[in-house]
């Protein structure tokens, strides 16, 4: 016979397998999408700090420097944050890396599955900087966005194309285009040089963004003077790395109110 309390079921509701029996008359304020791993990124644990965006003569350049921030410790200091997508495409990551490693698989998927078609197409700049703005508003508006700020580059039409996304889903393109503390601090730099010479050579483009990777590193707490480019031309998309920036700290002794 069925044990009973009272006039409730005692086995009424009992346990599934994994949780835990509710007793009658108890309130079980915690939701079974809270028992186990946390599945929104609230906080992120280990992560990468400014990525630059140039546009040159005839391409673009993306660089971001190789470390990862454990919190505030300089953890791992040879982690990919440019990824080079197709002949056409490549991007830059900041923000937390383990959603950068999300989205990376997402997209390699895609362009299997583009080069399975074999229709003779395949990702531009501007399809996938399109595409990868309505993911990330979609994920911003279920309440589980990436934790990241991504910058898509490439060259479409001949063209070189640059385009800004965060975690929000905000979403621009301009010739020049940098993401966290770079946005203070290289994006002037960028923009002063593009002005100048906006048909600037890819020489040209990266000794501007050795520059500016050099004053990030000294001005940048979560910054590393080894960095990687991504450089994207008509005649495809190279990555080269590591490069390290040769840095001179003989005016640190002149830094003061810093003690």
């Amino acid at each position: 016979m069925e044990a009973t309390f009272g006039s409730t079921e005692f086995w009424r509701n009992g346990p599934q397998p994994g949780a835990l029996y509710k007793f009658p008359g108890h309130v079980n304020t915690t939701q079974a999408s809270q028992i186990g791993a946390a599945k929104r990124t609230l906080a992120p644990t280990v992560t990468g700090t400014s990525v630059l965006g140039l546009c040159f003569d005839g391409g673009v350049i993306i660089a971001a420097d190789m470390l990862g921030s454990y919190g505030a410790l300089a953890r791992y200091r040879n982690l990919s944050r440019v990824m080079k997508v197709n002949d056409s495409a490549a991007i830059g990551i900041s923000g937390d890396y383990a959603d950068y490693q999300f989205m990376k698989s997402v997209i390699e998927q895609r362009v299997i599955d583009e080069e399975c078609l074999n229709d003779g197409f395949q990702y531009t700049p501007k399809s996938l900087f399109s595409w990868m703005t309505r993911v990330l508003y979609n994920r911003r508006s279920n309440f589980n966005p990436l934790w990241n700020t991504f910058i898509v580059g490439g060259v479409q039409d001949g063209e070189p194309f640059l385009g800004y996304i965060d975690k929000i889903g905000v979403a621009y393109n301009d010739p020049t285009i940098a993401s966290g503390y770079g946005a203070y601090i290289a994006a002037p730099l960028l923009r002063d040089a593009f002005e100048a010479n906006p048909k600037m050579s890819l020489a040209e483009a990266e000794k501007k963004i050795d520059e500016c990777m050099k004053v990030l590193y000294y001005r940048d707490a979560r910054s590393l003077n080894k960095y990687e480019v991504a450089i994207v031309t008509k005649d495809g998309t190279m990555i080269k790395s590591p490069i390290v920036s040769e840095t001179n700290w003989e005016v640190a002794h002149m830094i003061k109110g810093y003690e």
